[in-house]
């Protein structure tokens, strides 16, 4: 099955899309860093992504035509400062803002299915308008905004255009759904947007997969059964002992006629246990290239790190550097230390021989941006399932 990402940034996204057995005809990008990641990786072989054709360019200045119509997928990363939390808060006016040139690439390459990412941010009630905008122009990407007319005027055209009943052209069925990372076996607490939209005609029908992991499980395998402790040789004198609450929460899980079928969440130390120890600086050689220490980390009250025995706090990648308390490490004796390069990376699913050749601010930068692999990937196996019956 064939693909098209925007937005691509270090492939997170993309990389789960191939992985799901999609093969992507271009992967577009104007960051020069991001796509000399991805070129790096290409240079060195990484599975699947060697095949990338990668281009470094504005999407706007991208040749759809030179993509064939009723391609199966169309993958969007859709930049997310307009829309996050951390960010300036403008939306619809901010110029990164590039949901209406998505749309443009819907409306040239007709994808049997169209898979959207973001900032759970873009739900808050501040901006509920223009997402309600989002999805109509989804839904009918061929009602394009007329030159001079308001984007609100463009809303009030498109529902109209919605109620009245009759469908013509191009028409897709969109759903929405905030998903967890960590549900899905991402060590890591992430939540992100997803837009899934299936063209009508196909008439395929389409929900998102269920969860696979759960902190039901993670809290019974530390402090029912103790089996995550045995796994990781924590011997029973420096294991954690449970507060009155979780104790009670152990105790109804024990209760329980149904045993628990989800696998637990993964920990930060599910993720990064067997790695060495960062070395003092980088060096040209593995895995120095990815896993050295940056000094200056430090906790205060909001910035308290992320707990090794738990999902890591989500990677940000920052507007003016990378924040401290979620890139941190907590480790069990009190003390934090900034995550590596590498250690993030698997933090975020990817394959140790992908490498990040930038700086470590400009690769947190990338990591923090980017979709975890296996998330993307769970989301492209549905999808690939669900389009081999058309």
């Amino acid at each position: 099955m064939q693909s098209v990402e925007l937005y691509t940034g270090a492939g997170g996204l993309a990389l789960g899309i191939s992985r799901a057995g999609f093969s992507h005809l271009a992967v577009v990008e104007l960051d020069a860093d991001s796509c000399a990641t991805l070129r790096e990786n290409k240079k060195r072989g990484v599975e699947d992504i060697h095949r990338w054709p990668v281009f470094n360019c504005d999407v706007r200045d991208f040749d759809f035509g030179s993509v064939p119509e009723g391609i199966e997928l169309l993958a969007a990363g859709v930049p997310c400062q307009p829309f996050s939390i951390g960010g300036k808060h403008k939306g619809h006016a901010d110029e990164r803002n590039l949901f209406p040139q998505t749309i443009e690439a819907i409306r040239r390459i007709k994808p049997l299915a169209v898979l959207i990412e973001n900032v759970r941010g873009l739900r808050r009630p501040s901006f509920s308008k223009y997402f309600g905008y989002i999805e109509l122009m989804l839904t009918y990407p061929e009602i394009s905004r007329r030159r001079e007319e308001q984007w609100v005027e463009h809303l009030a055209r498109l529902e109209r255009y919605h109620t009245r009943g009759r469908r013509e052209g191009l028409c897709y069925r969109v759903v929405h759904r905030i998903l967890n990372a960590a549900d899905y076996g991402v060590p890591q607490k992430r939540e992100r947007l997803f837009m899934v939209a299936i063209r009508a005609d196909v008439g395929l029908e389409w929900s998102f997969p269920s969860p696979s992991h759960s902190q039901e499980s993670l809290l019974w395998a530390q402090y029912g059964s103790g089996e995550y402790w045995d796994k990781h040789n924590i011997s029973r004198k420096r294991r954690p002992s449970a507060s009155a609450d979780l104790t009670e929460r152990i105790r109804i899980l024990r209760d329980r006629l149904v045993p628990l079928s989800l696998k637990p969440w993964r920990t930060v130390r599910d993720a990064i246990s067997d790695l060495p120890n960062p070395v003092a600086k980088r060096t040209n050689d593995e895995p120095g290239l990815t896993h050295f220490s940056i000094n200056g980390a430090r906790s205060y009250v909001g910035h308290t790190g992320s707990p090794l025995d738990e999902p890591a706090k989500t990677l940000k990648a920052g507007v003016h550097g990378v924040p401290g308390g979620e890139n941190m490490l907590a480790l069990p004796d009190g003390s934090v230390r900034y995550f590596t390069i590498r250690e993030s990376a698997r933090l975020q699913t990817f394959p140790d021989e992908f490498v990040f050749p930038n700086s470590w601010t400009e690769s947190m930068r990338q990591i923090g941006n980017a979709v975890p692999v296996l998330l993307s990937e769970s989301l492209a196996h549905k999808l690939k399932s669900t389009l081999a019956r058309n």
